[in-house]
């Protein structure tokens, strides 16, 4: 069995699975046998379920032995994060508070995963309730390219494993960064779905009318193929779009950007970056136009004005997330978390209300964008990744003071559209870095097509840290 089997593409190894070039068993015995070598060290989850995936891995052989029908993902290991209810595993959602769920409980985007034929080996780690920093007495996920930098926010467990070949693809959460922040520190692929597109049912929320949920890959195929798996309309969550799905897969095997308008603000998406972040932006929008893209001029205006009230919305709606609990059982939580909660509580609602108009007024100044262009590049984020404890004072600071980090993420949670993280190169110092295309809503296929055509440019999806 090849040494790198683990940095083999999901799509690769599912089918050498259906075809029975590897089996199941050997694919998840092989990551179960990486995850427990590398896992005291990188921190990556919040539990492995090394019985329960070989059981599923035994299942799924005997499901091609006796020539069922096999899904897209038929004998992959993945993991979910650990927002997730999987019947049989505690949800911890990165804390000790009392997430709610029953012990038979499964989140739907993991049952239709393991529909099509994943292979669950664990619940990724994250950051305590999905938001800034990880619970003083839950070790953080460590970046596999990059020790001593950050590994991006809450969706940090779910980057690393599928960075350091843990697993072929992680579930994402995203409220204001946690799929693009961890995709871009980690040198993925994350796809942050229009809201609504990813049923919600059985996934803990920190704020429910923010948060999205998602695929994070080492290539943009292996999100589409996930994604296909994971949306749809799902009658245990009404907000859940039921629109007829596109085919991912087939639009990110034709990967085109020819006669693509991809729209670029040069004052917000390259006026405001430190200099690696500029460069690294630079040469993708080179790569973009090298395939073919059109760029077209266009102005995103009143995003930095809104930041600080729209972090303070975010955490509004988390006190409601955590009403049951908090502040009933306070001793639950960390004090920085305790702290996040009690700003959400003490916001005024002419806040809350003036960030509820202002993200219709975006979603239509994005609406008429849309209609001269058919997706907008920025960057994830527009600093590189910092120094752990550089991030750690930025994060577990007053709550609204890391609101300016989060200036080309939080607006498109706000609006609901999708977006398509990519890789834009590394740092000096070994650090990844990431863009984002973001399109209108259930662009997706259209993100999808126009990230391989990239990836195709860039070759990016062939790199992997050495460990």
């Amino acid at each position: 069995m090849s040494s790198d089997l683990h940095y083999r593409s999901l799509a690769e190894v599912a089918a050498d699975v259906r075809a029975g070039a590897l089996s199941a068993v050997e694919i998840t015995r092989h990551t179960l046998a990486r995850i427990q070598r590398l896992e005291p060290t990188l921190n990556a989850f919040a539990e492995v379920r090394a019985v329960e995936a070989l059981k599923e891995a035994e299942a799924a052989d005997a499901r091609r032995a006796r020539g069922e029908a096999l899904g897209p993902l038929h004998g992959v290991p993945v993991a979910v994060k650990d927002l997730c209810a999987i019947a049989g595993t505690r949800t911890g959602a990165g804390g000790f508070f009392d997430t709610g769920f029953k012990p038979g409980d499964t989140a739907t985007v993991v049952t239709r995963l393991q529909a099509a034929g994943a292979i669950i080996v664990g619940k990724a780690q994250l950051t305590e309730g999905a938001w800034g920093t990880h619970h003083p007495d839950v070790p953080a996920p460590v970046n596999p390219w990059s020790p001593k930098h950050w590994s991006g926010a809450s969706s940090s467990g779910s980057g690393v494993c599928v960075a350091a070949g843990l697993a072929y693809g992680a579930i994402g959460t995203d409220t204001a960064g946690s799929i693009r922040f961890p995709s871009s520190c980690n040198h993925l692929v994350g796809l942050k779905p229009t809201w609504g597109r990813v049923s919600r049912h059985g996934v803990f929320p920190l704020s429910d009318t923010f948060d999205h949920v998602g695929p994070m890959t080492r290539g943009v195929l292996d999100a589409a193929l996930m994604f296909g798996a994971m949306a749809g309309g799902d009658p245990f969550d009404v907000t859940s779009r039921d629109e007829p799905l596109d085919d991912y897969a087939a639009a990110a095997r034709a990967g085109t950007l020819k006669g693509v308008r991809i729209g670029i603000d040069p004052d917000y998406a390259l006026g405001m970056n430190d200099p690696p972040t500029a460069a690294a932006m630079n040469g993708a929008i080179a790569a973009l136009k090298a395939q073919g893209a059109v760029l077209v001029d266009v102005r995103i205006s009143g995003i930095d004005a809104i930041l600080e009230r729209a972090t303070a919305s975010a955490l509004v709606e988390a006190a409601v997330s955590h009403a049951r609990t908090y502040p009933a059982q306070r001793a639950s939580y960390s004090e920085h978390f305790c702290m996040l909660l009690d700003t959400g509580l003490a916001t005024a609602s002419t806040d809350y209300a003036a960030v509820a108009i202002w993200r219709r007024e975006f979603r239509g100044q994005l609406g008429r964008l849309f209609r001269s262009v058919d997706m907008i590049a920025a960057p994830a984020a527009p600093i590189a990744p910092l120094l752990v404890s550089e991030m750690a004072a930025i994060a577990g600071g007053p709550p609204l003071a890391a609101a300016p980090v989060m200036r080309f993420t939080l607006p498109y949670n706000l609006a609901g559209v999708p977006t398509l993280t990519l890789p834009m190169g590394r740092t000096a110092e070994g650090a990844p870095m990431g863009f984002q295309l973001i399109g209108p809503d259930l662009s997706e296929a259209a993100l999808l097509s126009a990230g391989a055509a990239y990836e195709r440019q860039t070759g990016f999806s062939s790199k992997h840290p050495e460990i």
